[in-house]
């Protein structure tokens, strides 16, 4: 079997207007078992020339979106169905949109909106295409992830990066945390999510916040400078240290290896993430 090297171009900045480019999105078998979880049979979903990256699955439907960049170096949404074979481009506007995600209504994509005049906006699109509704146009939102239909958290781009926790009928903001890493995400089957605490350069924290007391805790150590991680529905971490995934159970110290064939070679993977049913996980590469 022909050996498969998977690569991704290291992000070296936080803004979404730098992004890198030359990336693609692989789809990849996942199986968790009690004591391990195994990777294989990826596939190439994006094989596009340029930037396709910040995948996320629909809940309930064969299909991740993911931003995509098009020929005027611009990011549209575009949408892969994985049981059918197509790809879809959901958006084709002048703005930049990232980060697509379904909105707990599953009515709309929500995504980050980045304008020419540099402000980044949390807008959201009808699910299969049509004009932008604004959610968010007064922070300088970098990314975000819905509790629930009146609850959101967000990335706010700053110095430092902020943690804010939005009540949407009122508008009233509440401020959490600083120096946050850009990975966001509802934990599964709990009113929760989690992001990461950058306390110092050496030490990042994947902490839990409870979204109805706002109380945060502590739930591991990430790997060493890592901060993109996405959870199975068992309630496990995932996360690269560059070379290799790792999983953790929550409240425990070791990281233990997900296994794949020889055949597939991982190196440089930061973002992932997995599908509501666990069967699939989808992971940004760059074959340059």
């Amino acid at each position: 079997m022909k050996q498969l090297t998977l690569l991704l171009w290291p992000m070296l900045v936080s803004t979404l207007a730098l992004a890198q480019p030359a990336t693609e999105i692989y789809l990849f078998d996942i199986a968790a078992r009690r004591n391990r979880i195994t990777i294989d049979h990826p596939i190439n979903i994006t094989n596009h020339k340029g930037y396709d990256n910040q995948p996320s699955f629909n809940p309930k439907e064969s299909q991740v979106y993911y931003a995509s960049f098009n020929e005027d170096g611009r990011s549209d949404i575009r949408m892969y169905d994985y049981k059918r074979g197509i790809t879809r481009t959901i958006t084709q506007t002048t703005e930049r949109e990232y980060s697509p995600t379904v909105t707990p209504d599953q009515q709309h994509l929500s995504c980050i909106i980045q304008r020419d005049n540099n402000a980044q906006d949390l807008g959201k699109y009808p699910i299969e295409g049509g004009p932008a509704s604004v959610i968010v146009d007064n922070l300088t939102v970098g990314y975000h992830v819905w509790a629930d239909n009146s609850h959101v958290a967000l990335f706010v781009l700053g110095t430092p990066n902020t943690l804010h926790y939005l009540r949407l009928p009122t508008q009233k903001d509440t401020v959490l945390a600083e120096n946050i890493g850009r990975s966001l995400h509802h934990i599964p089957g709990e009113a929760a999510i989690s992001f990461v605490h950058k306390v110092s350069e050496k030490e990042w924290l994947i902490k839990r916040l409870d979204t109805e007391t706002l109380a945060i805790t502590t739930l591991g150590t990430t790997l060493p400078g890592r901060e993109d991680l996405c959870w199975l529905p068992d309630g496990r971490i995932l996360m690269s240290d560059g070379n290799e995934l790792f999983f953790l159970v929550p409240g425990e110290e070791l990281w233990k290896k997900v296994s794949h064939p020889p055949t597939v070679i991982l190196k440089g993977v930061t973002r992932l993430a997995v599908s509501a049913n666990g069967k699939k996980l989808a992971v940004v590469v760059n074959e340059e």
